[in-house]
Order: C-alpha cells, then structure tokens, then sequence
C-alpha cells in the first residue's frame, strides 16, 4: 500500500471522510476505490450531498476501471441528490459519466437522452470539454462527422481553457479518430482506405454496398440485413467482391461453409443458399449461375462495393475496445458487446495466445489490455445502428 492510500486510510480511521475523500479522489485503483466506499459511508444521514459526491466519484472510478457493472441506480439517485441540493456542477458530472458509460456499451439512444437534458453553457471548461467529447463520441458512431468535428473543436478550446493536459490529450486523440482510415473499400477487385467521413458519404452512394460492419445489403433507402444468416453474408460479400466476374463454386463454398473439397452435397448445400439469397435480394440484384459458378448482377445500381473493416480479425470487437488502452474485466467486455462473458473469456485466451493482448491480476481481479492498435480507428467496430436503419 503507498503513501497516499496509507494515509487515507488512516484520515478515515480518525474520523476523517472528507480527508480520506481528498486523498483518493483523483485515484483509480481498487484500493483507492475501496477507501471512498468507506469514506462515503463515514457521512451520516444529514450529509446526503457529500454521500452523493462520494457516489459520482466511485462511479468515476468504476468507469475507468471499466467497471461496466457497477451499480447505474447509485449513480442516477446520487445525481438526484445533488440537483435536489443545488449542486448543479456535480450533478452534470453525474450525468456525463452516465452517458460515457452508455456510449460504451453502445446504447446510443439513451446516451443522446441523457445529453439532452445536459445544459453546456454554464459548466466551468473541464465539464464543458467532457460535455463536447460525449457529442462528438455520440456523432461519430452515428456516422455524422460534421458535428463530430464541431463538438471536438469546442471540446478543445474548452479543454485548453482548462489547461488540463490529460484532457487535452483525450480531444486530441478524439482528433486523431477523424483523420485515421477506419474500414476499406472493395471494388472490382481492388481496394482502398477511408476515412471517417468517406464512410459517412459512402451511405448516400447510388451503388450497391454490402456493408461488413452490420453485415447489410443496402442501395440508399434500401437495406437488407443479413446479421442473423452469417453463410448468405459469406455468399454476398464473396459475390460482390469478384463482380463484376463471377466465382467458382469451389470458392463460395470455401468462403461459406469452409469445405476445403467440394463434393456433391456441398454443390447441393451450396444451390439452396443461393437460392435463399436470390429471395433475400429481390429488388436489389439478381444471381446468375455461370459456367464456373455464380455472378452477382445488381439491378439498378451501376457498380458493386464492399465496405470492410481495416483489419480481418475474427475478434476484431474485442480489440475494438481494448484499443482504448484500458485495463477490461472479462465481465465489462461480455457488457460492452451483448455477448456471454465465456465467450468472451475464449476470445481473451485465443488473442492472448496469439499476442495480440496481455493481462494481470488473477481471479476476478484478471484485466485484460493492448496497446492501441496503429494506423486505424476502432469506431466502426462498435456496435452501433447504420442511419436511417
């Protein structure tokens, strides 16, 4: 135990909640989280504001810790709390933190709710930068980069108005987001890198888009989704790829089922998929069978595109968010995702063996990291819904 978390401690120990509170507010490590629980719990029943200041504080704490679960009730009573009291400043705090963490686990609507019901004018430059941060997080995964960039640039001048490093520190990679290429383009056989906002310009093109992120078929309004039929994504995105040539039989069934030979009843498998894809594409293309194989044929649009992510990677979510740069529970990462925390875990031990992330701690205390990953954005490998869809 250091210095600092002995003497909190013993600040604690005299009768001191407030000392002990000073001493470990700025820290994010379990002890130092394990004293402010006692710290809150040293304020009597009369003291409802500093209990509440202590609850924000925790919760602050848990979310860098990356602590998804803990308590969100606690958090939504404390700011109650603090409104009822007058304490507006802690209050929007509250707030804040609670839309960092619904932006986390990607619930978008709810995070912009929350946002709403925020007033930026009167926060001091520290809350107002946290405020801009939360919008432009929130534009970004709504694939708006305009107002992304608008938010960033009153979150930096706030945040130099603060003269915070780390905060100025976090507008700039925020920045860096923008300006780095964050999925590829596939067409007629060749590929390219793109930024944020060619993604953003992607979604009113006139061609047709298999979308790899959300695993769509889309041409503008129109948008089939195939997230629940992984082998006729498998087919379209294989299809689209090669048009405007076609694909060997062999191929779609490498690419869709992973048969390595192509025997009768892979052929047979294979014609009832596409098949099922002919149905699932009425309106937007055809299938044409050729004497090699199969060719997409789009029935309005005049070329083929493939939106992919920048890097092919089975647990590509998982990186996504350990790329922050955090330290993740098993736990907080299945939160994040919507996923079961074994899977998870599996994911974890399968990236671990590859190198690819480390941990530390045992037990329930195991956190998972990386570095960030180099030369991309991790945006889109959030889960998020597409516009207008």
């Amino acid at each position: 135990m250091d210095s600092l978390i002995t003497a909190a401690a013993l600040a604690l120990a005299g009768g001191d909640p407030l000392g002990a509170l000073d001493r470990v507010a700025l820290r994010e490590d379990p002890p130092a989280l394990a004293l402010l629980r006692r710290a809150a719990r040293g304020f009597g029943p009369k003291e409802a504001v500093a209990r509440a200041r202590c609850v924000v504080a925790e919760a602050e704490i848990a979310l860098v810790s990356r602590d998804l679960g803990w308590p969100a009730k606690a958090l939504d009573a404390a700011r109650a709390t603090l409104e009822k009291h007058g304490d507006r400043l802690n209050a929007a705090h509250a707030g804040h933190l609670k839309v960092r963490r619904l932006l986390l686990i990607g619930r978008l609507d709810e995070a912009e709710d929350v946002l709403a019901g925020l007033d930026p004018a009167p926060l001091p430059p520290a809350s107002r930068a946290a405020h801009e941060l939360a919008v432009a997080g929130i534009a970004m995964r709504r694939l708006k980069t305009k107002p992304a960039r608008r938010a960033l640039e009153w979150a930096r001048h706030a945040a130099r108005q603060a003269g915070i490093a780390g905060l100025i520190a976090e507008v700039d990679r925020a920045f860096l987001a923008l300006d780095t290429p964050a999925a590829r383009l596939i067409a007629a056989g060749e590929q390219r890198p793109l930024l944020l906002e060619d993604v953003e310009a992607l979604q009113a093109s006139p061609a047709l888009l298999v979308d790899n992120f959300r695993y769509v078929v889309r041409q503008q309004e129109k948008t089939v989704s195939l997230a629940t039929r992984p082998v006729l994504f498998a087919l379209a995105r294989t299809l689209a790829e090669a048009w405007p040539g076609d694909v060997s039989r062999a191929t779609l069934i490498a690419q869709a089922f992973g048969g390595r030979h192509a025997d009768e009843s892979h052929r047979a498998r294979l014609r009832v998929e596409i098949g099922r894809l002919r149905t699932e594409l009425r309106g937007l293309a055809d299938i044409g069978a050729t004497s090699q194989g199969f060719a997409l044929a789009p029935r309005q649009a005049r070329e083929v595109l493939v939106l992919a992510r920048p890097i092919e990677e089975r647990h590509a979510a998982v990186l996504a968010f350990l790329a922050d740069g955090e330290s993740w529970a098993s736990s907080a990462l299945a939160l994040a995702l919507g996923t079961g925390q074994r899977s998870v875990q599996r994911a974890l031990e399968q990236l671990g063996e590859a190198g690819k992330v480390q941990f530390f701690g045992h037990g329930r205390a195991r956190r998972w990291m990386t570095p960030p990953l180099v030369g991309f954005t991790t945006t889109l490998l959030l889960p998020a819904p597409l516009p207008n869809g």
